[in-house]
């Protein structure tokens, strides 16, 4: 390394720049070897003399906690939001068959409620769907009204026949049937009410409120 007087032998002017800032400036000002001043260089600012560098930055760990609390006290009102209703199983549609419908009772035996099986009476006002035969009617279209059969064989509905093989079907406001030879699902809520003749004797005791049917 040359020394100052050697460079100078050579012809050389070293440069001893100091950094600093003038006041109500924003340029440095650059000592040359000759006592001159040069005000026009920009100025660099270390940390310890920027004024900025006086105001702390937000410290990320605390800025973090607070989303975090925030996070935690709002998760009680979503999760509440959130919450979904589980239906009760007396609103859930259940696939039945006459098979579900049968009870203990003697062909043109007199028919008592206390003969009904509990599971028969749980029954009561669900939807349900089963299927079955459209007892033949004059009527084909525009269906209102009808009796759903186990089968297609005339012992299903009337005198001898059993009061669990059939289901007196009413449709809904708006809704109808179309008759046809082959079975068909309807889809409605079970009632369990007693249909008598003019007799006085149970024609069916069995209905439901019919939503669908095909």
């Amino acid at each position: 390394m040359l020394c100052p007087r050697k460079v100078n032998c050579l012809g050389l002017t070293p440069l001893f720049v100091i950094f600093g800032t003038i006041s109500g400036c924003g340029s440095a000002a650059v000592t040359t070897a000759n006592g001159s001043i040069n005000r026009n260089t920009p100025a660099v600012l270390n940390d310890e003399a920027s004024p900025r560098s006086s105001s702390k930055s937000p410290d990320p760990g605390k800025t973090n906690h607070a989303l975090t609390t925030k996070r935690e006290t709002a998760s009680p009102a979503a999760a509440e939001s959130t919450t979904l209703e589980v239906p009760s199983a007396s609103t859930l549609l259940a696939d039945k068959t006459f098979d579900d419908l049968k009870f203990d009772i003697e062909p043109d035996a007199p028919f008592d409620r206390s003969l009904l099986t509990p599971e028969i009476e749980a029954l009561a006002g669900r939807p349900i769907r089963i299927r079955g035969y459209i007892l033949p009617t004059a009527q084909k279209r525009g269906i209102k009204q009808f009796v759903l059969v186990r089968d297609n064989q005339e012992c299903c509905f009337g005198p001898g026949a059993a009061l669990y093989d059939c289901i007196l079907i009413r449709m809904q406001p708006g809704k109808t049937a179309e008759f046809s030879i082959r079975p068909v699902a309807v889809t409605g809520k079970f009632e369990i009410q007693e249909f008598k003749g003019p007799d006085g004797r149970h024609l069916a005791i069995f209905q439901m409120r019919g939503e669908e049917v095909k």
